[in-house]
């Protein structure tokens, strides 16, 4: 089973997909989800959020200014400023 990761900055849907592993910045440093972990609410720090997609390919936004909410499968991203980067 995979995580189902929305990002979504103040303005628009930035990313949303299916995800094997997420690594976000907090302000209480990096975390890192998979499926099956234990719910989480943490304040979003300025940094890059890392997705490994299904299929192995990356995805990388910057974020700032939100927080992040998992809930069951479920990994939610809400950032004043969000951006995908090249």
């Amino acid at each position: 089973m995979a995580l189902t990761v929305t990002l979504v900055s103040a303005d628009a849907e930035v990313w949303h997909g299916e995800a094997s592993l997420v690594v976000a910045k907090t302000v209480e440093g990096e975390i890192g989800f998979m499926t099956g972990h234990e719910p989480v609410l943490a304040i979003l720090a300025e940094g890059q959020v890392r997705i490994t997609q299904t299929d192995g390919t990356k995805v990388v936004a910057s974020a700032q200014d939100g927080f992040l909410s998992m809930e069951g499968s479920e990994l939610t991203i809400v950032a004043g400023h969000a951006a995908l980067q090249s």
